[in-house]
């Protein structure tokens, strides 16, 4: 069992191609190989999605949680398969079972729990928990596909 610690935001972007305002990961506090991912998203007042969802009651859309555990996904899918650097992509091709329990408001801190469940080396399916503490928040499976990006 291979550990990765000390994974800050910057290597999160070097890992995902995305970019503020779509980055969803600030952080990686524990990544087993093959095997799990705990990140983090800290979640502010900042957001651009607070503006309108919903003003005088912000509440974060469950589809950016979604893509949140999506993007920890592809940074363990990306480790663990040795592409990291590799500027390959990581695209969704399903989401099953999500379940939203909890609202997730800003200044939260939103741990996102997400374990392989099957893997190969162009597609990976995974089960992900987006945690507030013990709290669920959401939850989801979901498949990815990792490709070359288009031309």
């Amino acid at each position: 069992m291979t550990k990765v610690e000390g994974y800050d935001v910057r290597k999160v972007m070097a890992v995902l191609p995305h970019r503020y305002p779509m980055l969803l990961v600030d952080r990686v506090e524990e990544l087993v190989m093959n095997e799990r991912i705990v990140a983090v998203k800290a979640v502010t007042m900042n957001e651009g999605f607070f503006q309108g969802h919903f003003p005088g009651r912000p509440i974060m859309p469950g589809v950016m949680i979604v893509e949140a555990l999506a993007q920890a996904a592809g940074v363990l899918a990306m480790e663990s398969l040795g592409l990291a650097g590799s500027g390959k992509l990581v695209y969704f091709m399903s989401i099953d079972n999500a379940k939203f329990r909890a609202p997730v408001e800003p200044g939260c801190l939103l741990h996102l729990n997400v374990e392989f469940t099957k893997q190969s080396k162009r597609a990976c399916r995974f089960a992900g928990k987006a945690m507030l503490g013990d709290i669920v928040a959401a939850e989801a499976e979901f498949m990815a596909m990792i490709a070359d990006p288009p031309q």
